[in-house]
């Protein structure tokens, strides 16, 4: 009777052994969804709050603030070549928080914050065949950090952020041709700063951000060619989604879009995969290096690269492209 006894509890325990070791086989599977690549160290001083845009295969990042200093650098990361190269400084003055978004090959700066004018209105735009700056039409709304930006169909476009006083939502349509800004009506979001959009297939996407120190959960589709907006699935729609933050980054990559890294009640790493087919969201692996906020994007739609920001009072200047369907590897 004994050794029946043994016996059993000796299967029993190897039966649980191996329970044990499918299910976190199984959960590591589950979490290995994405690998992350380093990739060429920043040339510049470490920083956050920079603005940034890309361009074909060149990826733009100008502004920000280093701990000490807002800045007013401007550089370019070559996709292709996985190098970097100064460029002309910005010229407006030196500040963080500023939109950074192109249209049809030309690049833009609008607005931001630095501690002597603090809310900022200017705006500039980059040529980057002749590699020099113009100050464009100002935004007639006022001065605003932390405001969303896209340019789409020939036109620019900018709105919600910070004003000094009250977090905002309106949006304004810039046209390159006339040089005007124009107030565009209809977005029936939530206020909110440090939001994030991200393109697919000539829809823009827009969500996360804070407000009154509460992460807004709406999420949205602008379509240009009707200049309205359709509300989507709420981020907390699913008791499991944790894709409210701010300050984060987003960018499309081969038809799905993203939103990585951010601040979510302390600096994170977690990325999220968007479908737009049904509306739904994925955990990928997490963003490889130092959790982070204020981190810049870059995006061609077919390679993605993330990087720099701070952690706390610690500046960085790292960049890794995302692979979102290969084995993650610690290795690379």
């Amino acid at each position: 009777m004994r050794k029946i006894e043994y016996r059993f509890r000796i299967m029993s325990l190897f039966f649980m052994a191996t329970l044990l070791l499918t299910t976190s086989c199984s959960s590591d599977d589950d979490d290995d969804d994405g690998n992350w690549v380093d990739m060429s160290t920043f040339d510049g001083s470490p920083r956050s709050g920079t603005s940034y845009f890309t361009i074909d295969d060149i990826g733009y990042i100008g502004a920000g603030y280093d701990g000490d200093d807002y800045l007013n650098s401007f550089w370019s990361y070559d996709f292709s070549g996985n190098y970097w190269s100064q460029k002309a400084d910005f010229t407006g003055s030196a500040r963080s928080s500023a939109a950074g978004f192109q249209i049809d090959g030309t690049g833009y700066i609008a607005t931001g914050y630095n501690d002597i004018s603090y809310e900022l209105d200017d705006c500039f735009s980059y040529n980057t065949g002749t590699n020099t700056w113009t100050q464009i039409a100002s935004l007639p709304s006022g001065g605003r950090r932390g405001a969303v930006a896209f340019g789409i169909n020939g036109a620019g476009y900018l709105g919600t952020g910070y004003d000094g006083e009250n977090d905002l939502k309106d949006f304004y349509k810039y046209t390159p041709s006339t040089d005007e800004w124009t107030e565009l009506v209809g977005f029936g979001g939530d206020k909110r700063r440090d939001g994030v959009t991200f393109t697919i297939d000539g829809l823009v996407y827009l969500g996360t951000g804070i407000s009154n120190g509460a992460y807004p959960t709406d999420f949205w589709v602008f379509d240009p060619s009707t200049e309205t907006w359709t509300e989507l699935l709420e981020l907390d729609e699913e008791d499991d989604y944790a894709v409210t933050r701010d300050n984060a980054v987003a960018f499309n990559l081969n038809g799905y879009g993203y939103i990585a890294t951010g601040d979510r009640s302390g600096v994170t790493t977690s990325v999220w995969e968007y479908d737009p087919s049904d509306d739904t969201w994925e955990s990928k692996t997490s963003f490889e290096g130092t959790t982070r906020e204020g981190a810049v994007a870059f995006t061609n739609g077919s390679r993605a690269f993330v990087g720099l920001g701070k952690s706390g009072t610690l500046y960085l200047d790292d960049l890794d492209e995302f692979f979102p369907f290969d084995e993650y590897d610690d290795e690379d």
